[in-house]
Formats: C-alpha cells, sequence, structure tokens
C-alpha cells in the first residue's frame, strides 16, 4: 500500500494549494518524519508567493529540498520540526529540525536532521533556521565588547539578531521600526526600542534588516564615522536607492553584505550542521517565544498566505500546526 502524505504548493504567484503525495519508503540512512509544527518566514516565503524571485537568482534562491522551480508550481519552505517515525535506531522517536517545506510527513537523508534538545520546546524550535542566520550575521559583524549597535527593522531576522546582541556584555542594543508594537517584543528580548526617528546614533554597528530603502537610508545616518551596516535584507526583484554622496565618503562609512547560504568567512572551519546546532542551543531561552506571533492549523495555508503576503496578518514567524493527518 502506498504511503501518502499532504504538502503546500505554491501554483501561479499569490495562489496556494494542498496537494497529495506519495512518500518513498525510507531507505537505510534516511528518516520518515512526522511533522509537528513548521513556520513560515513571513519576508522570503511571502516574496516566493508573489512571484518576487529575480530570474538570475532561482538558482541561488532554491530551498534544501524545494520542488518545482520559480515563479511556480513550487513547494517550498524551510523551518520544520517534526518526530522521526522510520530510520536508524539512534533517531526513531526524536524530535528533530529540518529545512523542510511544508508537508505532514517527508523521507529525506538521515544527514538532514537535527535533534532538537531536550531544553527546547518543539514548538520553539521551528525558529532555528531564522536564529541560525543571526547567528552567521553576528559571525560577520564580529561585534565588540561595549559597542553602540541599532538593528534597524523588527521583523523575525532583525528579532533574532538584537536577541543575541543583548547577551553581549556592555553593549548597547536599540531595534529600530517603524511600527511601535515591536517595542513590546524589544521589552521581550531585553532590548531597547525606538521608531526611526527617535534612535539613537553614533552608533559602530548597524545591522539593517527592514528590507527598504528608507531602512537603509537611515541605517547610514545612524553610524559613528568609519562605522558599518551590516545588510541582511533581501529585496528581491525590487531596486533600492541610497544616499551615497552627502556625507558617506567623507565619513568613511561601509555597507558590508551577509547571508546564510555561506557560513561566514570568519568563521570557515565550522560546518552548517556546527552552526545550526548552536542556534538550536540558543533556543533554549525562552525570551525567543516573543517571534512566534501567530499560529494556524496546515489546512489554512492557501487562506493564510495571501494575508501574511498583503500585511493583513503583521506576523514575524507564524507557525503551522499539524496533526496526525498525513
Amino acid at each position: 500500500m502506498k504511503r501518502t502524505a499532504r504538502a503546500f504548493w505554491i501554483g501561479p504567484p499569490g495562489h496556494g494549494e494542498i496537494r497529495d503525495v506519495v512518500l518513498p519508503d525510507p531507505a537505510e540512512d534516511e528518516v520518515l518524519v512526522r511533522s509537528l509544527w513548521s513556520g513560515v518566514s513571513r519576508g522570503t516565503e511571502t516574496l516566493v508567493f508573489r512571484g518576487g524571485v529575480p530570474q538570475n537568482q532561482h538558482a541561488t534562491m532554491r530551498a534544501p529540498f524545494q520542488e518545482g522551480d520559480f515563479p511556480g508550481p513550487v513547494k517550498y519552505g524551510y523551518l520544520n520540526v517534526g518526530v522521526v517515525e522510520e530510520g536508524p535506531e539512534r533517531l526513531v522517536g526524536r524530535t528533530v529540525f529540518c529545512l523542510y517545506p511544508h508537508q505532514t510527513r517527508y523521507v529525506v537523508p538521515a544527514s538532514a536532521v537535527t535533534p532538537v534538545p531536550e531544553s527546547v520546546p518543539a514548538g520553539r524550535a521551528v525558529l532555528a533556521g531564522t536564529v541560525e542566520t543571526a547567528v552567521n550575521a553576528l559571525w560577520d559583524a564580529a561585534p565588540l565588547v561595549g559597542d553602540r549597535i541599532a538593528v534597524v527593522g523588527g521583523g523575525m531576522v532583525g528579532c533574532s539578531v538584537a536577541a543575541l546582541l543583548g547577551r553581549f556584555p556592555g553593549v548597547r542594543v536599540q531595534l529600530v521600526d517603524a511600527d511601535p508594537a515591536r517595542a513590546k517584543i524589544a521589552e521581550a528580548l531585553g532590548v531597547g526600542f525606538a521608531l526611526p526617528a527617535d534612535a539613537l546614533g553614533d552608533c559602530d554597528l548597524v545591522v539593517h534588516a527592514s528590507a527598504t530603502e528608507q531602512g537603509l537610508a537611515r541605517a547610514l545616518e545612524l553610524l559613528t564615522p568609519e562605522g558599518t551596516v551590516l545588510e541582511l535584507s533581501w529585496y528581491g526583484d525590487r531596486k533600492v536607492s541610497l544616499p551615497l554622496g552627502e556625507a558617506f565618503h567623507s565619513r568613511r562609512l561601509v555597507i558590508r553584505s551577509s547571508q546564510v547560504g555561506t557560513v561566514s568567512p570568519a568563521r570557515a572551519h565550522r560546518s552548517y550542521g556546527d552552526r545550526l546546532a548552536l542556534a538550536l542551543d540558543l533556543l533554549a531561552d525562552p525570551a525567543l517565544d516573543a517571534l512566534v506571533t501567530g499560529e494556524s492549523d496546515f489546512e489554512e495555508l492557501p487562506q493564510l498566505l495571501p494575508r501574511l503576503a498583503s500585511g493583513e496578518i503583521p506576523a514575524l514567524c507564524h507557525r503551522v500546526r499539524y496533526t496526525d493527518i498525513g
């Protein structure tokens, strides 16, 4: 008898559907995972949902277990937590994180799953991919004790970066966002908050994650001379204008990109697995629950993604709940 599951697919841009899929029997070095939770990474996944991945970035933007091609039909996602039902004895029954799309059950190589520490609830572990991005960003940024730092953009990535920076000794960290509601999240994470016009300047480092040209321009304004903006935003197919005249050169400012697809050169001796395991360990902090701002059933995804993409639901990480349905 064939084993089946259900998966969320993006058809034409702006439209999603649930499809039945047939699962292969797991080979000796594979695992069968039953999903418990998955997370919608609002920035990237809604960009994919609306068909905004530039053609020259189709290969770069592929998720590890993506099926189909941009702009669609495509099965896309990378924040999945489940329990291993079949596979190597050391993994059976373990809760694991995997960079897998939204699907009720799936078969992957055993090497593709990372056990979730007992100190981390399964529902919080969906944040592992985003906290991993924050870890890589801080390896790139190399903040120092006593630095004055702003994080411009209080989305899922920006808040994760701010949360980790808040643990550095002697560091002044301020989360900067145009939405005053982000103040409560900043408070939960133990960092300061300001609207863009009220942000503290003279920053040694500004991490930009708002994905807006206004945010990037403000990030440059907040720097001390010879300060650095670490750019984490992904703009997709949008063009961005920057104020590179004015005092940009005389103040010797730096804009540096950071992207999780490559382990930071500052930690080139670390593997992707090392980085993800570190992110999962960091998720033992219950303060990070503040990044989960909504929850829905898996079957609601076709109706949920348009509302996330339009901003009707102003989520950070929206968590998808699975029951034993596939």
